[in-house]
């Protein structure tokens, strides 16, 4: 009872790990905008085939056409063609293997791949998968970085501390642990993240919402019965951030549970 899934469960980031291989490729691709591929379902890389999540067939996409229809040939097209140590670092730029500025108990996330990494690793790393490893709490952080304009906030957990007079004892504050990533980066993302609620993976569950929504779905495979955990990580009211959402539907390929679904309702509430 006392096991915190928010800021302990630590699982594969699933598609929401693209967020972090997109701006890694357009830091190494400034006419990334003209970004063009061939999505047939599937892709070899050596020994290893990567298939998109229920053998869909995306066509000819963008960059932003891979990350609204969350297309993982294309994502593993582009992280064949990536710099591996740039990535790490970036990924380490996101508190990846670091501590990070929390003062509740957590776990720390993971990633490991660098240019001396077995390359057939890359084609499932990139699209979240593989040894990569991530709390909700962590995934939260990075969408509300993108959601600040690049800084990133410290997260507490209460707003303030009140006797039993309702006076108050102690008031919490926002504050910030730095710059992540600069703003033009954090309002790109932003603006590819408006693909995924407007005509992609997120489109049907953000349909006809009287606020602007940008994020990312995400599914994570955890066993060899490729059964999948859900997520959904995004932030309302676009152009003046309300609201950071995190879920993580645990086996949710077996309840039929989805965690977009929950984000949509979670919106509404607050919006209501």
């Amino acid at each position: 009872p006392f096991y915190n899934k928010a800021t302990q469960e630590v699982t594969a980031p699933g598609s929401t790990f693209k967020l972090v291989t997109t701006l890694e490729f357009m830091r190494e691709n400034a006419d990334f905008d003209s970004y063009s591929y061939n999505c047939t379902g599937s892709i070899e890389s050596g020994d290893v085939t990567i298939h998109c999540y229920g053998g869909h067939v995306h066509g000819q996409v963008t960059l932003r056409d891979s990350l609204a229809y969350s297309c993982n040939t294309s994502f593993s097209n582009i992280g064949t063609k990536l710099d591996m140590d740039a990535l790490n670092k970036l990924c380490e730029d996101f508190l990846y293997n670091k501590e990070l500025p929390y003062d509740g108990y957590y776990y720390k996330s993971s990633y490991s791949l660098t240019s001396k990494t077995d390359k057939s690793l890359i084609p499932q790393t990139v699209i979240g998968q593989g040894k990569t490893l991530i709390t909700p709490l962590h995934n939260a952080m990075i969408m509300c970085t993108i959601a600040n304009g690049g800084v990133l906030m410290k997260p507490y957990m209460m707003d303030r501390i009140e006797n039993c007079d309702g006076s108050v004892v102690k008031k919490f504050s926002k504050s910030s642990y730095g710059r992540i990533i600069s703003a033009k980066e954090a309002q790109t993302l932003t603006d590819l993240m408006r693909s995924v609620t407007d005509y992609g993976t997120a489109s049907d569950y953000f349909s006809g919402a009287d606020y602007t929504v940008a994020g990312k779905t995400g599914t994570a495979e955890f066993n060899e019965n490729k059964d999948s955990h859900s997520w959904f990580i995004g932030f309302s009211n676009i152009n003046n951030p309300d609201l950071v959402v995190c879920v993580l539907v645990e086996n949710a390929s077996n309840t039929g549970t989805s965690a977009t679904s929950i984000a949509r309702k979670i919106f509404d509430a607050y919006y209501d």
